[in-house]
């Protein structure tokens, strides 16, 4: 789970794992919140469910969930990071729906309920973190505690639609191509659009799959310009750390008026993913050990 170049790209929390603190995850939260409801929507959840929220983060989703299962409903959280699941907690303590809300700290490789326990899974921005074979692993987990008939829905991101205008517009699509090269997270992050066949793999049926593009045009909203701004920032540093080509001076200083987001044309896309399936009836498979390893370990615990 922990590749050796997480601490390059930084907003790492406790895990070490990169663009998980609070500080980065809250304003990319309120920047897409629109985009994020959509692709919840979409999941199908019913009023008077028992969902999880799996890899739940700082619990930007968790008001969103508890809205739609409504009072008689229940919603349980659980992340990696122990900081990440206090304030998610906080976060539910505060909001004002008669919900009932469980959050744990734990892994998506061993989660810590039993077999059956949901009639919905929701993982987002959690499967990036994850090669191969961890994903292969987490989906069994996820598919293992959800009921029968059930839904699994896990979306990510698709790193090979973000650009940024007025810039290179082959700016950061060569960027991950030159740093997907070796094994780390630029590459995880380029995995977006297999998730279909992953959840396949991990033995889900009626399993089907959207693309999102965010879009954002300037003039950006605070939020927006403090989470992109501060991700093309880490992106410049990260390209310099790694010797990748490419004119990014600009995207050094989020704050600097030159950036390209502030200019009255800036634009920046983003794609995420979101492939949802159901549980079928019968005993879990193996996890599946994917080929496509990329030369990293399998199955290990973060």
């Amino acid at each position: 789970m922990l590749t050796a170049d997480h601490a390059g790209w930084g907003y790492t929390t406790s895990t070490g794992l990169a663009f998980t603190h609070e500080e980065i995850v809250d304003p990319h939260f309120d920047a897409c919140a629109a985009y994020y409801r959509d692709a919840l929507d979409g999941v199908g959840i019913e009023r008077g469910w028992h969902v999880l929220d799996a890899g739940c983060g700082s619990g930007a989703f968790l008001p969103l969930i508890a809205d739609r299962v409504g009072a008689g409903g229940r919603v349980s959280a659980v992340d990696l990071a122990p900081e990440s699941a206090e304030r998610a907690a906080a976060r539910m303590r505060d909001h004002p729906a008669a919900v009932p809300v469980e959050v744990r700290q734990g892994s998506v490789l061993d989660l810590p309920y039993a077999d059956g326990t949901f009639d919905a899974v929701w993982c987002a921005n959690t499967t990036q973190y994850l090669d191969d074979g961890e994903l292969a692993r987490a989906l069994t987990e996820l598919r293992r505690v959800t009921r029968p008939g059930g839904l699994v829905a896990v979306k990510d991101v698709d790193g090979s639609l973000s650009t940024v205008r007025p810039a290179d517009p082959f700016l950061i699509t060569d960027f991950f191509r030159a740093s997907a090269r070796t094994p780390g997270y630029a590459r995880q992050l380029l995995r977006g659009r297999d998730l279909y066949r992953r959840l396949r793999a991990a033995g889900l049926t009626a399993v089907h799959q959207r693309t999102i593009l965010m879009e954002h045009h300037a003039p950006l909203n605070p939020s927006a310009l403090r989470f992109y701004g501060n991700a093309c920032a880490r992106f410049a540093r990260q390209a310099a750390v790694e010797g990748i080509a490419g004119d990014w001076a600009a995207f050094l200083d989020p704050h600097g008026p030159a950036h390209p987001l502030r200019d009255p044309d800036g634009y920046i896309s983003e794609g995420n993913v979101i492939a949802i399936g159901t549980v079928p009836a019968g005993p879990c498979p193996t996890p599946f050990e994917s080929t496509e390893t990329n030369g990293q370990e399998q199955g290990r615990t973060p």
